[in-house]
């Protein structure tokens, strides 16, 4: 019987990342159509698939994983859900730039959740040994979520654009509108079933038992003023933190306005003026100036959550942001993520303009081949990855280097096709290699840290990801492209520059991960944890 509600816990957990996938990709299939509707550039559209997303996405990651590590993470993600598929629906009834941002604000707030409270159930369904698969059944959703995103985006906004070709669609809608909405309504479903299903008792795989916080919305709500600037000042003022923790603190701030203004101007004059501005609450504004806005927010966040962290859960602090492998996944991760979201966000585009096919054709056969190989990859990488691990304590991350060391030299074949036959055989194999190195990341995550500890530490992975990897792969290869002429194919290769960068991280991982995982319990009663 345990085996099978952990089962269907993880079904519905995946279903759960699945449908966040689809809200998230969507926009990938339809933005040659939304471009052209709203009359932006690429780099815009980047923004507005990553950036706009990543904001709040990264932002409200940090409170709910920590509601995630101290209530229901069933009614976190049932809530969540059916706040993200409203959001989406939202996109889908506007035509401005400006509340379309918004919607896609409203789904990263959702979507922030999924992670932190879905890895920190699995945890409790499964034993560590494992755990691998489990993650591969986690990580083979992604890749279900985004083939179903390209499918139901393509084939809806192509039949709806045909049956109402002559006018008179119920609301005036456009084809990618009704896409939006399609895409929002099973998620209202899902959430039902989640909002029923059993908590199971944190850390009882670990035989380490967790107490009920007695105030989890407080404490949520708190981690969420920790973060933000401003209201950050207020939080190290009530704890009479030292002149030193404001100092630092407006530095860095400093230092990250200086940036942004130096990266925007700078992006402002590659581009030469050739672009059209958006407009965001009444004011024109290039879209590099938002990207860099809000990356330089992004980076203060994280900022202001350690140091927060540091004076508030030393014990955490000490497992989270002082140990090397920790540090080193979340850099590799968020390098990687560059790679995987601006892949992923344009490929649909290279095609439509490089083969001339329609979005419901792409979404069909490319989707096809998203789903299948981003199938198999992970779910030969998730066992895989458990019996390396076995025999060699650094096993599982020897599946991850030999994964992102070959899916390099496979994307420049795929992006020189000749055909469209010719790009999906490729694009499959290099798809199922690419995919295979989430499973074994995901199960290091759980192990370098506490019970207690996983939504904080996959709270702290999705921000780091979201705003280097989301926040800056589709705007990165949307502004290559638009200073090459729309040149797709050499513009979504461009991310592979930190190819190297993310080899040398995984290579060192393979000898430093063993040391930090055997020696967790000793560090967090170094530092007072009473385990």
């Amino acid at each position: 019987m345990r085996d099978r509600a952990a089962l269907y816990a993880l079904l519905l957990i995946c279903l759960a990342q699945a449908m966040s996938m689809v809200d998230r990709q969507i926009v990938a299939i339809l933005l040659p159509r939304i471009k052209a509707d709203l009359g932006v550039g690429d780099a815009e559209m980047g923004v507005l698939y990553g950036t706009a997303f990543a904001l709040f996405y990264a932002v409200f990651s940090l409170p709910l994983g920590k509601l995630a590590d101290t209530w229901m993470r069933t009614r976190i993600l049932s809530a969540s859900i059916a706040l993200w598929s409203g959001m989406t629906a939202l996109g889908g009834m506007t035509m401005s730039f400006g509340v379309l941002a918004l919607s896609r604000l409203g789904v990263g707030i959702g979507e922030a959740s999924v992670q932190p409270a879905g890895l920190s159930l699995i945890s409790d369904h499964f034993a560590p040994e494992r755990r691998g698969t489990a993650s591969a059944a986690f990580a083979v959703s992604i890749t279900l979520g985004l083939g179903a995103s390209l499918w139901i985006g393509g084939t809806t906004a192509d039949w709806w654009d045909a049956a109402y070709a002559a006018g008179l669609a119920p609301l005036g809608l456009r084809g990618w509108q009704a896409a939006f909405i399609a895409a929002a309504l099973p998620g209202l479903v899902l959430s039902v079933f989640l909002w029923r299903l059993p908590e199971p008792e944190r850390g009882r795989m670990d035989g380490i038992s967790s107490s009920n916080h007695p105030t989890p919305f407080r404490t949520s709500a708190r981690t969420l003023g920790e973060v933000l600037p401003l209201l950050n000042l207020a939080m190290l003022r009530r704890r009479r933190a030292p002149a030193l923790g404001y100092v630092a603190n407006l530095l860095f701030v400093a230092i990250c306005v200086a940036g942004v203004i130096a990266m925007a101007s700078w992006t402002d004059a590659m581009r030469g003026g050739g672009f059209t501005p958006v407009r965001i609450l009444g004011a024109e504004i290039s879209g590099n100036w938002l990207q860099w806005a809000i990356t330089g927010l992004g980076a203060c966040v994280l900022f202001n959550w350690a140091q927060n962290l540091r004076a508030t859960d030393r014990p955490s602090f000490a497992l989270i942001a002082k140990t090397p492998s920790l540090l080193m996944l979340f850099a590799m991760a968020s390098l990687q993520t560059v790679v995987n979201y601006g892949v992923m966000a344009w490929t649909p585009s290279f095609l439509i303009q490089r083969f001339d096919l329609s979005a419901a054709d792409v979404g069909l056969k490319f989707g096809a081949v998203v789903v299948v190989a981003g199938t198999v990859g992970p779910a030969i990488a998730g066992p895989l990855s458990d019996f390396f691990k076995t025999r060699f304590a650094g096993g599982r991350i020897l599946v991850a280097l030999l994964a992102l060391t070959v899916s390099p030299l496979l994307a420049f074949f795929v992006y020189h096709s000749q055909s469209p036959a010719e790009f999906y055989l490729l694009f499959g194999i290099y798809c199922a290699t690419l995919s295979m190195w989430l499973p074994p990341v995901y199960a290091s995550f759980i192990d370098l840290v506490l019970p207690r500890m996983r939504g904080a530490v996959v709270s702290v992975y999705v921000v780091s990801t979201t705003i280097f990897g989301l926040g800056l792969g589709p705007y990165g290869v949307g502004l290559v492209s638009d200073l090459n002429g729309g040149d797709l194919a050499a513009a979504i290769l461009s991310v592979y520059w930190f190819g190297p960068i993310i080899v040398a991280l995984l290579f060192t991982l393979v000898w430093q991960l063993p040391r930090d995982e055997g020696s967790v319990i000793d560090r967090a009663r170094l530092a007072g944890e009473p385990v």
